[in-house]
């Protein structure tokens, strides 16, 4: 019975915040390979990845994908996608690195501004629903 009420809250929660909450923990992933990246610049034959937002938030959201017909989905069955692809270099390294600070350095910087905007949204989220809860 416990169990199950707290399921329930649970459910309320990712509910009201949306796929946001598990949007704010894919971008802290991306600011992590792009962290390593930046961290293995001067390392030969490191290969610099990045991370396809788009293609690890399917992966998270796949119930929101449904079919009108319990047969239109049959028979695809795609591999999970975690998401993470190597960059390729706009100009080669001859030690076999493909890291380019000036580029890692700006996708940080987008991805920083990314989980901030977020975050911010989540704070706002958040605000409301203790409003609605106290009464305000």
């Amino acid at each position: 019975m416990l169990q199950t009420l707290e399921r329930q809250n649970m459910n309320m929660i990712d509910n009201a915040l949306g796929v946001h909450a598990q949007a704010l923990g894919l971008r802290s992933n991306r600011m992590e390979v792009l962290s390593k990246n930046l961290a293995n610049a001067d390392t030969p034959n490191f290969k610099a990845q990045d991370v396809d937002f788009k293609a690890m938030l399917k992966e998270l959201k796949t119930e929101y994908v449904t079919a009108t017909h319990e047969k239109h989905f049959m028979g695809i069955k795609e591999a999970p996608d975690n998401g993470m692809r190597f960059r390729t270099p706009f100009n080669s390294s001859f030690d076999g690195n493909t890291v380019e600070i000036n580029v890692e350095q700006a996708n940080f910087g987008k991805a920083a501004a990314d989980y901030q905007t977020t975050l911010s949204f989540l704070e706002s989220r958040i605000s409301g629903l203790r409003k609605a809860i106290k009464g305000e």
